[in-house]
């Protein structure tokens, strides 16, 4: 007898005998949960959840994203963003802008002040006399309206920023909108309206790490940046106004390399505004980064002109963030897309004026999956 053929067949007959592995299902939902309290208002915790399991979580204070549920490529979860576990963590003043919806004007603005039709604007400053994110309370540090969007897709964040808050001229109502797609693709899609001509810059700083903190920096995720000049700065990181090629410098992503490859070479690392190789206002395919331990890969769509990518420079570990864990240098990187900084100084910069009788529209796409 042939025992050689038995041994195959048994083999086969106890395979087919496995319990078959059912595919896990999801519900498409929108989850509130208390996430403490402001004085008298409740701080709430919007969670959405699309039909692969991906996760968006906001919360009403500062229209922030406090995680980002995102599978690798084993089909295991995991939280791609920084933050913190509590309110508190988001109330303290050495928070830097983890996940936060950043406005008036995104990044900086010289001096803290700029003319419209001959009138001096005087900002708050916040940076080394000069205005970033909006100043000292932006729209980072208060709390929005939540509303839910129709189909459990989304959720709509309204606020509305009173004329001469933090100094900008105008009453300027923004509504934000988080919607979360089964494609796996988070957008964000911002409009707003003013009362008197002002610039307005409004963008996310979600801080991300691909590896959902299995690796404690992203020195090694590779980075595509579909950008061939970028806007020089000086030692307080304001535009010189120069707009000089990224081809044979550090600052050359237009095919895909770590972000530790030449970060040594790039003073304080990378915090600087890239320009955008596409159509004005057109949504487009601007960035793509890609970790390898996962095999998590997030591209980045955008109408705007410019993207800031920032490389976590000013973590230095004495953050205390979620489950404990200390943020050092370089633990996450920041995709903002926006304008230009200082726009309102720079008159060669695609303008930021905004006029009564316009309607300022930003849509932006996060879109994952893994290879």
């Amino acid at each position: 007898m042939k025992y050689y053929l038995i041994i195959p067949s048994l083999l086969l007959l106890v395979g087919c005998l496995q319990p078959e592995k059912k595919a896990v299902t999801y519900n498409k939902s929108i989850r509130e949960t208390p996430f403490g309290k402001i004085g008298d208002t409740a701080i709430t915790r919007y969670t959405i959840t699309n039909s692969n399991g991906m996760q968006v979580s906001i919360i009403n204070y500062g229209a922030t994203i406090t995680s980002m549920i995102v599978p690798n490529k084993k089909g295991e979860l995991g939280d791609v963003v920084l933050g913190f576990d509590s309110l508190s963590g988001y109330l303290q003043s050495t928070n830097p802008y983890f996940g936060s919806t950043i406005g008036r004007y995104g990044n900086r603005i010289a001096k803290g002040q700029f003319l419209i039709g001959g009138t001096n604007y005087s900002l708050s400053v916040n940076d080394h006399g000069n205005t970033l994110h909006g100043g000292l309370r932006g729209l980072d540090k208060v709390i929005w309206n939540a509303t839910r969007i129709p189909g459990d897709s989304g959720m709509r964040f309204t606020y509305v920023s009173a004329a001469g808050d933090q100094g900008f001229p105008g009453e300027l109502t923004i509504s934000v909108h988080f919607t979360l797609t089964d494609q796996n693709t988070l957008q964000i899609e911002y409009v707003a309206n003013t009362t008197q001509p002002t610039p307005v810059n409004l963008t996310n700083h979600a801080y991300f790490n691909l590896s959902a903190g299995a690796s404690p920096t992203i020195l090694d995720h590779e980075v595509t940046i579909l950008s061939n000049q970028y806007t020089a700065v000086d030692s307080l990181l304001i535009p010189t106004g120069g707009l000089p090629s990224v081809s044979g410098t550090p600052m050359d992503f237009t095919h895909p390399k770590k972000i530790g490859a030449e970060i040594a070479a790039v003073k304080g690392g990378y915090d600087h505004n890239w320009v955008l190789n596409k159509a004005a206002d057109s949504l487009e395919k601007v960035a793509e980064v890609f970790e390898a331990t996962s095999g998590r890969v997030m591209e980045v769509f955008t109408t705007e002109p410019g993207l800031q990518f920032y490389t976590g420079n000013f973590l230095n570990g004495t953050l205390t963030g979620k489950a404990g864990k200390q943020y050092p240098k370089h633990a996450a990187f920041c995709m903002e897309t926006q304008h230009f900084p200082d726009g309102p100084h720079q008159p060669t910069f695609p303008s930021t004026l905004l006029l009564p009788d316009q309607t300022y529209h930003q849509l932006t796409q996060y879109k994952f999956s893994v290879r």
